[in-house]
C-alpha cells in the first residue's frame, strides 16, 4: 500500500503565499514522478506542476513564474511554493506520486486526498 498525504491548504489574500507538503509512504519501490494537481469548483482536474525523478520540472502556464515545485527524492516528498496568489488560484489541490511500489508489477498512479485552497480578493 502506498500512501499520500498532503497538508499546508488555507486560507490566503491575493498576492499572498502558500507553501504545500505532500508524503509518499508505504510500501514504494521508486516514484519516478511528483506533482501537484488542482481541481476547482465545476472545472476538470489539471496539472499545476510535476517533477521527475531525473530533475525535469513541469508547470502549468497559469502559474508560471509564481510557483516553485521542489523534492526530497529520498524522502519521497514534494513542495509547492505559491507566491503572488490570485483568486482564480483558488482550488482543492491533490498531490499525485507515479511510480512502482512494493510486489507490485508496473507503475502506477498514487493520489492525496487533496487541500484546499482558498485565495480571496
Amino acid at each position: 500500500q502506498v500512501q499520500v498525504v498532503e497538508s499546508g491548504g488555507g486560507l490566503v489574500q491575493a498576492g499572498g503565499s502558500l507553501r504545500l507538503s505532500c508524503v509518499a509512504s508505504g510500501s514504494i519501490f521508486s516514484m519516478n514522478r511528483m506533482g501537484w494537481y488542482r481541481q476547482a469548483p465545476g472545472k476538470q482536474r489539471e496539472l499545476v506542476a510535476s517533477d521527475t525523478t531525473g530533475g525535469t520540472t513541469n508547470y502549468a502556464d497559469s502559474v508560471k513564474g509564481r510557483f516553485t515545485i521542489s523534492r526530497d527524492n529520498a524522502k519521497n516528498t514534494v513542495f509547492l511554493q505559491m507566491n503572488s496568489l490570485k483568486p482564480e488560484d483558488t482550488a482543492v489541490y491533490y498531490c499525485n506520486a507515479y511510480g512502482s511500489a512494493l510486489g507490485k508489477i508496473g507503475r502506477a498512479d498514487y493520489w492525496g486526498q487533496g487541500t484546499q485552497v482558498t485565495v480571496s480578493s
